[in-house]
């Protein structure tokens, strides 16, 4: 399984339009073939942070995500309204085997 987390931080003028660009981006994501899970959320100690959790089931998985023309939208809408870069970070987790 993969993990992705990330991070955005809007200005007070920018916020309400990424809370809506991730809304959309999220609900599109958690339609697409191997996703587990897809969230964000607003970080109760700065309220200009989003944070970001996904699951995928696998790297060709998020491969595939990362290829719809829609998420290199969402990135490129997201990154020109943030007040800083936005972050990532992709972690796989060791397959389970047997007991």
């Amino acid at each position: 399984m993969i993990i992705v987390t990330g991070t955005v931080r809007a200005t007070a003028e920018t916020l309400d339009e990424i809370v809506a660009e991730s809304v959309a981006h999220v609900s599109r994501s958690r339609l697409e073939p191997g996703c587990v899970a897809h969230h964000v959320y607003r970080d109760v100690e700065e309220p200009l942070r989003l944070f970001f959790y996904e699951e995928w089931a696998d790297r060709p998985a998020l491969d595939a995500h990362f290829r719809v023309p829609d998420s290199g939208r969402f990135v490129e809408a997201v990154t020109a309204l943030a007040a800083e870069r936005p972050t990532i970070s992709i972690r796989e987790l060791p397959a389970e085997g047997p007991d």
